[in-house]
């Protein structure tokens, strides 16, 4: 059975896969992050306001484990103007380290091994 979930949710499109591995479930993390980055930056938005690229979430990949309550879960935002924000927890996130994508994969596996 599967021990970490990974979730990516970019555009309106949502994909999910299930990892025996926690390395293997953020070495696709990693993949699926460049991939949007390669896509290049997002245009500014006119709703009720204006959203420029930095106000917008262009991707967010997340890992979670295994657990009924509290699973350890982390990830990845990907903002319009392709500034990376990790973070650690589900509801209620706090950001971590990492200004690239491979600092932000650090972040995320030295809090997932030990949570």
């Amino acid at each position: 059975m599967a021990t970490w979930k990974l979730t990516i949710r970019h555009g309106s499109d949502v994909s999910r896969e299930r990892f025996d591995d926690l390395d293997q479930a953020l070495g696709a993390a990693r993949k699926a992050a460049a991939e949007v980055i390669a896509e290049g930056p997002l245009d500014s938005v006119s709703a009720f306001r204006d959203y420029g690229p930095s106000d917008q979430v262009n991707a967010r990949i997340e890992i979670t484990g295994k657990g009924l309550f509290k699973p350890p879960t982390a990830g990845i935002d990907i903002r319009g103007d392709l500034s990376i924000v990790p973070y650690a927890g589900g509801v209620r996130r706090e950001a971590m380290e990492g200004a690239n994508i491979a600092q932000a994969i650090k972040s995320l596996k030295m809090f997932l091994d030990h949570a």
